[in-house]
């Protein structure tokens, strides 16, 4: 009802027009009021030119309420200027619907307040029909994240705005009411999870739990109204923590957060019936970072800890900005409580999340509060190395807007991310913390570490064990990723099933879709698929061709053994789904694009292209004692230290490893795959016997895998 008085006294005041020229309108007091509190120097008169521009051209407009329409921009506004926007923003946001829903031209708000609020007040105009239509929503979204990208202050905008118009929902038909609710929880909750405006997330999930779900939101509440009626046991347990801290000389504020309704529920659902203290939990806001582990040390001293409770997220900052110590605490009576523990400035980036750093493009001068969360990180805007830069790269090679808009709503569906320790293998010092979504593999980190070049991966090492490339990781670990030789391997359609994010499963298909587009595959045959192939065990797609004559005769032939096919001219192309080499007896099928691809005449894709009526071409080798590649399983019983013996064996018979995968064991056993490069094709048979003698091996074969 508060809400509702608020926004009849704005309208009340937007009636009586604007105030004299220079003079700041009553109906934007509140918003000034709550500005300075945040920005004391700001200057107000901006805004004052720009609330008279709002509502001359709202003038006449109502809202489905009957409220004049102005009072929707100044209810926007004050949302954001209570969590501390910079007065850009406020700027922007009286302006937000101007451009959309009156006359006011793009170029007369440039003309009259700037580039920047123009760039703003346009990027917020673009995501207007973001609920118009399931079709429409794909490419609405991709745009919309590209205008965060370039600026986070526009999603704030758009985020205070869905806020108050899912506060005002009530006045709409209840279809409608539930389609707004469902794309506010599957994609705009995630987002303000995602930039960190706690204040804006935990308002909308009510909010939109009240829609989507009555009959649990009016249980929660009734609980709520019950906890309410008597006494807060959580009251008894500050004061013993403000006691502990006073005889520890240690200021601090001790506060008691309730839960909002969608935690109680979530609470309840996990837990059960709820204690009393559930309903809550311990706010401890102190000065300084080491204040923070002082109070820690209080806790833990003269209360019992439950240290399956503890999380350190200021040493390790969450991916959205968030930084607390959590803990819980049982006194004396056993009773538990929840405790947070935060400097005023984490509280603050806690809370607004991307809006407490004001502009980000801005190095000094106007926005204090903002620079100064930004000095102690050393970054002037921590969104963009993290998860929205991640985001924008993968939304750029996103192939059509269907497979943006699906691989947005798998990544939002993401609740929780872990943080792992990527060590170079470059050397000491070349560490990076990457922040990855709950059930991400190796394959994942990769793409997250090195983009485009993750195709390289070959192996890993997680906690100093060799793992293989769909192990899933936890938080904390510490990773190295091997990497092949730049050009000499590359993803298979496996690692697909590992992949977890966007940024890895887009870049594994588009190079997939390279590989078939090239030529390397032609259709109908599959003899050259890659799908074959065991992970990181192939090359990249560029179309090989015969070994030349000339100078580079000799470092070629190392590569790749010299055939000739029947076809005058063609180039010869060996098949890796079979990896043959001299002296193998081999047949070829021409192939798009003019080559031959050999393949050992025992290859299953020899029958079945063979079967499909397609004729052969004669191939024989040039020179048997060429270097070649090939690919080898070895099969074995798990054993420990058994891949190291077996690259040691490789290495003894002077095999280059291309590329290596351990498969997980099953009943004990488990399945090498290893794609080696030999300076003699003749040294192959030896090679295998090598490693049929390592303990454990019980059989060395060549890759023949049928295709699908």
């Amino acid at each position: 009802m508060s809400a509702v008085r608020s926004l009849r006294k704005l309208g009340r005041a937007a009636l009586l027009g604007p105030s004299p020229r220079h003079a700041l309108p009553d109906a934007i007091e509140h918003v000034a009021k709550a500005h300075r509190a945040h920005h004391p120097g700001a200057d107000l008169d901006i805004l004052r030119r720009a609330y008279v521009l709002a509502e001359s051209s709202h003038r006449g407009q109502t809202r489905k309420s009957g409220e004049p329409y102005i009072t929707h921009p100044l209810a926007v506004t004050l949302i954001l200027a209570e969590l501390g926007a910079e007065t850009t923003t406020l700027t922007a946001s009286l302006l937000h619907d101007t451009v959309e829903d009156t006359e006011v031209t793009l170029e007369q708000v440039r003309a009259e307040f700037g580039e920047e609020v123009g760039y703003l007040v346009d990027g917020v105009t673009k995501l207007e029909k973001v609920d118009y239509g399931a079709a429409a929503e794909p490419e609405t979204f991709r745009k919309m994240l590209v205008a965060t990208g370039n600026d986070v202050r526009v999603m704030s905008i758009k985020l205070a705005d869905r806020l108050h118009n899912m506060r005002t929902l009530g006045v709409m038909r209840p279809e409608k009411q539930a389609r707004i609710a469902r794309v506010t929880r599957d994609v705009l909750i995630p987002l303000a999870e995602r930039l960190g405006v706690q204040a804006l997330k935990t308002e909308l999930e009510d909010l939109v739990f009240a829609v989507l779900h009555p009959e649990e939101y009016d249980r929660t509440r009734e609980l709520i109204r019950e906890h309410n009626a008597g006494a807060d046991p959580l009251a008894g347990i500050a004061e013993s923590v403000r006691a502990v801290l006073r005889e520890a000389g240690i200021a601090a504020e001790v506060l008691i957060r309730p839960r909002h309704f969608l935690s109680v529920h979530r609470a309840r659902a996990k837990r059960g019936e709820l204690g009393p203290c559930d309903f809550g939990r311990l706010l401890i806001l102190v000065a300084e970072n080491a204040d923070c582990y002082a109070v820690l040390g209080e806790l833990h001293t003269c209360f019992t800890p439950m240290m399956s409770e503890f999380k350190d997220f200021i040493a390790v900052p969450k991916f959205n900005l968030y930084q607390s110590l959590h803990t819980a605490v049982a006194d004396t009576g056993g009773r538990v409580a929840e405790v947070l523990v935060r400097t005023h400035r984490m509280h603050r980036v806690a809370e607004a999340g991307v809006i407490a750093l004001g502009d980000p493009h801005r190095t000094s001068g106007a926005d204090p509060a903002g620079e100064a969360a930004a000095a102690d990180d050393g970054r002037a805007d921590p969104t963009r190395p993290g998860w929205l830069e991640r985001l924008l790269e993968w939304q750029s090679h996103a192939p059509d807007p269907d497979t943006f808009w699906a691989e947005l709503r798998d990544d939002l569906a993401q609740d929780r991310e872990i943080t792992v320790f990527c060590t170079d293998p470059g050397g000491p010092g070349r560490t990076a913390a990457l922040h990855l979504p709950a059930g991400a593999t190796c394959v994942d980190a990769a793409y997250a570490r090195y983009g485009a070049a993750g195709h390289a991966l070959v192996g890993a090492r997680v906690d100093g064990r060799l793992a293989a490339l769909g192990t899933v990781l936890s938080d904390g670990d510490s990773l190295q990723l091997l990497m092949a030789p730049e050009g000499t391997s590359g993803p298979s359609p496996q690692w697909l099933e590992h992949a977890r994010t966007p940024t890895a499963r887009i870049a594994i298909r588009t190079w997939l879709d390279a590989c078939a587009e090239d030529g390397e595959r032609s259709e109908g045959t599959g003899g050259e698929d890659r799908a074959a192939q065991p992970a990181a065990a192939r090359e990249p797609a560029s179309p090989p061709a015969a070994v030349p004559d000339g100078p580079d005769r000799a470092v070629r032939a190392r590569e790749r053994p010299a055939a000739v096919a029947g076809l005058p001219g063609a180039p010869v192309r060996l098949a890796r789904c079979c990896t043959p080499v001299p002296p193998d007896a081999v047949v070829g099928f021409a192939v798009r694009g003019g080559a031959v691809t050999a393949h050992r005449e025992g290859c299953p894709t020899v029958a079945r292209m063979t079967a499909a009526g397609r004729e052969t071409v004669a191939v024989r080798w040039q020179d048997s004692g060429a270097g070649c590649r090939v690919t080898l399983h070895a099969e074995s019983l798990s054993r420990p230290h058994l891949l190291a013996d077996l690259t040691e064996a490789i290495a003894a018979e002077g095999a280059a490893v291309v590329s290596a995968e351990v498969e997980p064991p099953r009943e004990h056993r488990v399945r090498h795959t290893y794609t080696l490069r030999l300076e003699d094709a003749g040294e192959l048979p030896r090679l295998m016997r090598a490693m049929r003698e390592v303990p454990g091996v019980y059989d060395v074969v060549r890759a023949t895998r049928p295709q699908p």
